[in-house]
């Protein structure tokens, strides 16, 4: 009998139960209905003091205020996108691209296409995009088959990880702009038009109302502290743990469990991490309401210790250290054919 199943059904398909019978896949429509109200509250008080202040050097703390605003939208255009506000999928994507593409510039087909595949197998070096071999590599085989960026700075990647954060914001209107050309995005007419909505008046704001030279830092400093932001918000989830390739593929729970992390912390947490640090339980159950994982949690580690399936937890500033203790490790070979060129050459 395979792993993960019995007479009585999967190991998941007990655990689904559980949650079940708890509640805890019920809608939250008074949750969402103030967190959606707030989020678009404090993004519209940050434009109002932009326009207020005008020029004066004072915007840039405008600029690191709404870099944090745009975090939580971009974690509101998540759970739109996971269903968890609303049950049916039309609702879901239209709110989805007014936080996402009108709201800070960011595709919603294109981070749906990408974020369903990493959620289907996640750390799977094969199918997961998000530990793909780009610039950053996440195991010793993709250092020893790397090119590119990721040979240039594999070696010394967990040194430059968080400065390369500041460039994710740029990535992500980049990558939005260039998946907007893809055969698989849907509705491309609204895609574009509200894609394009938003760069034209962040753009036309930023220049209509600061002189050149301080536009251009408002522009740096907002979009490189919301890269970082984004980047802290999900490093902590799967960096640094196991990975799988070829026909490494445990079963459902095992393969969203085994290769997830969570992390420890109060409401603040839950707050700054948009319930993305109880990892192990939204991808388990991708549509539950954020506000049900704390107590999901409990329900799952339980479980996971009852069938013998590690479950792990820490604090964010060791999450963080674990990520860039992997990144250090995995890039080893890279370091060792640059000692053994220097060597030779010597």
């Amino acid at each position: 009998m395979a792993a993960g199943t019995s007479a009585a059904g999967s190991d998941y398909a007990r655990l689904t139960r559980r949650i079940t019978e708890a509640g805890l896949l019920e809608r939250r429509p008074g949750y969402y209905t103030l967190r959606l109200g707030v989020v678009v509250g404090l993004l519209a008080a940050g434009w109002g003091a932009f326009l207020a202040l005008g020029d004066t050097w004072w915007q840039l703390a405008v600029a690191a205020f709404l870099a944090l605003v745009f975090g939580q939208v971009a974690l509101v255009a998540h759970d739109l996108a996971h269903r968890q506000v609303f049950r049916r999928r039309r609702p879901s994507e239209i709110w989805g691209r007014l936080f996402g593409n009108l709201g800070i510039g960011m595709s919603y087909g294109w981070w749906m296409n990408k974020h369903t595949r990493h959620h289907a197998n996640p750390n799977h070096e094969d199918l997961d995009p998000d530990v793909a071999p780009d610039i950053l590599v996440w195991s010793t085989d993709q250092a020893r088959a790397g090119s590119g960026p990721a040979r240039l700075i594999g070696g010394h990647q967990a040194y430059l990880f968080f400065p390369l954060l500041t460039l994710e914001g740029f990535n992500l209107h980049v990558a939005s702009v260039r998946a907007l050309r893809s055969p698989w995005m849907k509705s491309r007419p609204a895609e574009s038009l509200l894609l394009f909505l938003h760069m034209a008046a962040y753009l036309s704001a930023l220049f209509v109302v600061l002189p050149p030279g301080k536009a251009v830092a408002f522009l740096a400093v907002h979009q490189c502290l919301f890269g970082v932001y984004l980047g802290c918000t999900f490093a902590p989830n799967h960096k640094g743990m196991p990975t799988f390739s070829g026909d490494e593929r445990p079963d459902f729970l095992r393969r969203q469990v085994l290769t997830s992390r969570n992390v420890r912390g109060g409401r603040l947490t839950d707050v700054l991490l948009g319930g993305l640090n109880h990892q192990i339980e939204h991808h388990l159950f991708p549509s539950m309401p954020t506000p049900h994982l704390r107590r999901a949690r409990l329900v799952v580690r339980a479980y996971c210790a009852e069938i013998g399936v590690p479950y792990h937890e820490t604090g964010l500033l060791r999450s963080y250290r674990e990520a860039l203790t992997h990144l250090h490790r995995v890039g080893e070979p890279i370091r060792r054919r640059r000692r053994a060129a220097r060597t030779g050459r010597a």
